[in-house]
């Protein structure tokens, strides 16, 4: 069966605001529960505005773990210069290289692809 109701356009704006409020509650409290479990990881804003002005993410978050490059590339079996290459955009690096600097950082793929 085909039911329709009809609602003043007032209503309606206000019962979508009111759905899209709830939806972002109940985000930010998987969120929070997320992190009091220890499943994620807060980034402070210095990092974050260095990420979103297009600075190589590999850079920020090797910055972020106050790793060296070479101390990077050690824990990820990779070579140094891979590393510094991939840092400033002259090479992109192999998904196997970027796999191993993203578990070397504790981070996805996803967060050094650009």
């Amino acid at each position: 069966m085909n039911e329709m109701v009809t609602i003043p356009r007032a209503e309606y704006d206000r019962l979508r605001a009111a759905a899209e409020d709830l939806a972002d509650l109940q985000t930010y409290d998987r969120a929070k529960a997320a992190l009091a479990a220890g499943e994620g990881e807060l980034i402070p804003a210095e990092y974050v505005n260095r990420l979103l002005n297009g600075e190589s993410a590999l850079r920020v978050y090797r910055n972020l773990r106050g790793m060296t490059q070479a101390a990077l590339a050690e824990k990820a079996s990779v070579n140094r210069v891979t590393v510094a290459e991939i840092e400033t955009g002259r090479k992109q690096g192999s998904i196997t290289t970027l796999r191993a600097l993203a578990n070397a950082l504790g981070v996805s793929l996803d967060d050094l692809a650009e």
